[in-house]
């Protein structure tokens, strides 16, 4: 059976907890990129992509779906599958780089909490911002990238380029998730990614919003490991 590497990408102000619970519940829990370091997003890519040798999986979610992107555009030949989550293959509107603006002048005038709660509607359906725990999780993700982090990552997003021609000639399997609530990334995104990607698989989660792995675990571990079966196929 070939062989792997599932290489985990957080999306803006999530740490690994984004993806604890699917981690836990694979066999091969490979690597979580590191998107702290980096104000850009070919940066993030190529250092995601020198953590192991081999075959690869990137699994991203938003801010991670665009890293995985850039993964595959820079060594298209060491994607085995790849997941993209509550994410898209556009490059950033100017509208909504006039918006990043605002939050990153925010977090430098009023600190970061206040910029994180601003948020936290855009991150949760209404359903999973009535869970304490789940709230708590996303809070934590937030403090712990920071307010450094969180200039950062925008700024890299702000400089994305649009992805369009990477999914149209990537052959592998491709699985594109997203939850229907996600106001972030609204599922029609997702339904153009899945056009275009010749072996994409569409999963469009009921109730669900942008942090997809936090608010419907079981549903998105098991949409992986159906990419893993069809990757070792």
């Amino acid at each position: 059976m070939p062989s792997f590497t599932p290489i985990f990408i957080p999306g803006l102000l999530c740490t690994e907890l984004l993806f604890a619970k699917q981690r836990a519940s694979l066999p091969n829990q490979g690597y979580i990129a590191d998107t702290t370091r980096h104000d850009s997003i070919h940066d993030m890519a190529q250092a995601a992509l020198d953590l192991c040798e081999g075959p690869l999986v990137p699994i991203g979610l938003s801010m991670g779906g665009y890293v995985a992107l850039e993964m595959a555009r820079l060594a298209p030949q060491r994607m085995a599958a790849m997941a993209l989550l509550s994410t898209n293959c556009r490059d950033d509107s100017a509208e909504s780089q006039r918006q990043r603006q605002q939050a990153i002048a925010l977090a430098k005038q009023k600190g970061f909490q206040g910029v994180t709660r601003r948020l936290m509607p855009r991150l949760l359906s209404e359903a999973a911002l009535q869970d304490e725990a789940v709230v708590a999780d996303v809070l934590a993700m937030a403090a712990e990238i920071g307010r450094i982090g969180f200039v950062q990552q925008q700024t890299a997003i702000m400089g994305r380029r649009a992805q369009r021609d990477t999914l149209a000639s990537f052959v592998a399997p491709i699985l594109v998730l997203c939850g229907n609530m996600d106001v972030l990334t609204p599922p029609n995104l997702s339904v153009e990614m899945a056009g275009l990607a010749p072996q994409a698989e569409l999963c469009l989660l009921n109730g669900i919003g942008h942090l997809s792995s936090i608010e419907a675990p079981e549903a998105v571990t098991n949409a992986i490991e159906s990419l893993f079966e069809r990757a070792a196929d």
